[in-house]
């Protein structure tokens, strides 16, 4: 056969993951900040793209489902509008004049110049830094008091505390290496190196640093923290320092040992472990200036009149963002259609568009995920989590006829606003545990709740062993393993029924005295 070159026609089908259906997928596992910051970011980039208030401040009725109890009826949205359409926003006009928006009409007392009442007052208060006479550079943050830090309290006290200047910078360089807990993360030596000073007066500095308020900072480690404190109140003895010193012990529930390292009794020793609960071990956490952020749920779920779940999306974490075709248009009239400015803004129209078909199918795929885990869920919702049934991802997709990687993303980092609580959308994908009857499975997170409950209810003379809890929970209908308990048990960081039993019984002799 002669070897010639020749042009075929040959017809194919691929799937090809294109920069915006990767950028979709990530939109679902987005939290609500990354949200936010990420439309901020395309705002900033397109000029067609704007940010509309929500200012309705109710509920929006186009992103809600109803979610039934019953096995065969799933909460839909197939009906429900485009939240993120489309939209053209123009630029407000200004009040008409005919609307008479003076206020001669309304206060014809004050329609001329008024006199001041009080010209004292307007003295001091141009007397006061950027209090001009205009109104302009008024700052209300100048009259807010600033909370004070770590540093702010020490660097308060360390001038009455160290007279000499020498003593003073080694102590700012031991500042410098406070953590947000209040402990020395460097070590003497190298600030000793660094400064050029003996080893000697930099530990003479920081002991002296250790008497300063708040009790236990500058410690170096958990034990040297709580001796520090019981230094202050005078209660740091032989065998107070002895039980400090033996922490590992003492997180390990071994009484025994510490008993004979501290040479006390068992009395004393429960007098001395009540002490040590009332120490702080992280003393510089309480001037900690970091902002606590509160989990906004993505979901509302409420209880409807028919019995059935009303579920819904949260306003606040939906951005609505519209296309700007005013401005589309004025534009592109003036542009002509081979420039480089002309083809600029057709890229920006479609990446709007995509952005805001992008953000309406996130919303209804979580409302989809979420009512169909809310109408898996409804003894939970209904009775608590003893009726937690068990689910996965699988379930879900199967239901709602999704890929089980798209069921993942969007229940990462959501939450879900119940009756019941917040919870994470993880919260209600739980492991199958088999029922020792053959009846339904029960979840594992009701099965560690019963347990919970089991150890926190049992008597100081009746303590329940791993395998006692077994038969328990088999009589309710649970087939569990003992170390499957023990596995449960330690990880909800509750003792063994030895260590239990002990601890018990000193807490009621301790009471009973």
């Amino acid at each position: 056969m002669a070897l010639a070159a020749s042009l075929f026609l040959r017809q194919n089908q691929s799937l090809v993951m294109t920069p915006q259906l990767m950028q979709s997928i990530q939109l679902l596992q987005m939290t609500h900040g990354e949200l936010t910051q990420f439309i901020e970011q395309e705002v900033e980039k397109n000029p067609l793209l704007e940010i509309a208030a929500n200012d309705d401040g109710g509920r929006d009725e186009r992103f809600t489902a109803e979610a039934e109890p019953s096995p065969t009826e799933h909460g839909g949205d197939g009906s429900q509008a485009d939240l993120y359409e489309t939209a053209t926003s123009g630029t407000a006009g200004s009040a008409p004049e005919t609307l008479d928006g003076g206020l001669d009409n309304v206060f014809p007392d004050d329609a001329g110049p008024r006199a001041a009442d009080a010209p004292e007052l307007i003295g001091q208060w141009k007397s006061m830094p950027g209090g001009g006479g205009d109104g302009e550079g008024y700052d209300l943050d100048d009259f807010v008091a600033s909370r004070k830090t770590l540093r702010d309290v020490l660097n308060e006290q360390i001038p009455f505390a160290l007279a000499d200047p020498v003593d003073r910078l080694i102590a700012q360089h031991l500042v410098d290496q406070l953590d947000e807990a209040g402990y020395l993360q460097g070590s003497t030596a190298e600030t000793a190196a660094k400064l050029g000073k003996p080893a000697a007066e930099v530990e003479r500095v920081l002991a002296r640093l250790q008497e300063l308020d708040p009790p236990g900072v500058f410690a170096r480690s958990l034990s040297e923290c709580l001796a520090i404190q019981l230094r202050a109140r005078d209660r740091l003895d032989p065998a107070m320092a002895a039980l400090v010193g033996n922490l590992e012990l003492l997180a390990r529930r071994d009484f025994a040992t510490l008993k004979k390292l501290c040479g006390v009794g068992e009395e004393d020793l429960l007098d001395m472990l009540a002490e040590i609960r009332k120490l702080d071990p992280k003393p510089g956490t309480r001037y900690e200036t970091g902002a606590s952020e509160a989990v906004v749920p993505d979901i509302v779920v409420r209880a409807a009149p028919d019995g059935s779940w009303h579920v819904e999306l949260n306003a606040d974490t939906l951005p609505r963002v519209l296309v700007n075709r005013d401005y589309y248009t004025a534009v592109s009239s003036r542009t002509s259609r081979d420039s480089a400015d002309y083809g600029f803004l057709n890229e920006c129209l479609q990446t709007a568009n995509w952005l805001t078909r992008s953000l309406d199918q996130r919303a209804r795929t979580i409302l989809k995920v979420a009512s169909e885990i809310v109408r898996q869920q409804d003894a939970f919702l209904v009775n608590g989590v003893d009726h937690l049934r068990p689910l996965n991802l699988k379930t879900i997709a199967e239901a709602i006829r999704m890929h089980e990687s798209t069921v993942s993303r969007v229940t990462s980092n959501k939450y879900m606003l119940t009756p019941r609580g917040l919870f994470e959308l993880k919260y209600f994908f739980t492991v199958s545990i088999g029922s020792a009857e053959g009846g339904d499975s029960h979840s594992a997170e009701s099965v560690r709740h019963r347990i919970r409950s089991m150890i926190a209810q049992e008597a100081p003379e009746a303590v329940l062993s791993d395998d006692d809890i077994v038969d328990v929970l088999r009589k309710g209908g649970v087939e569990l393993a003992r170390r499957t308990v023990a596995k449960y048990r330690e990880a909800m960081n509750i003792p063994s029924s030895v260590q239990r039993r002990r601890e018990k019984r000193a807490l009621a002799k301790a009471s009973a005295t």
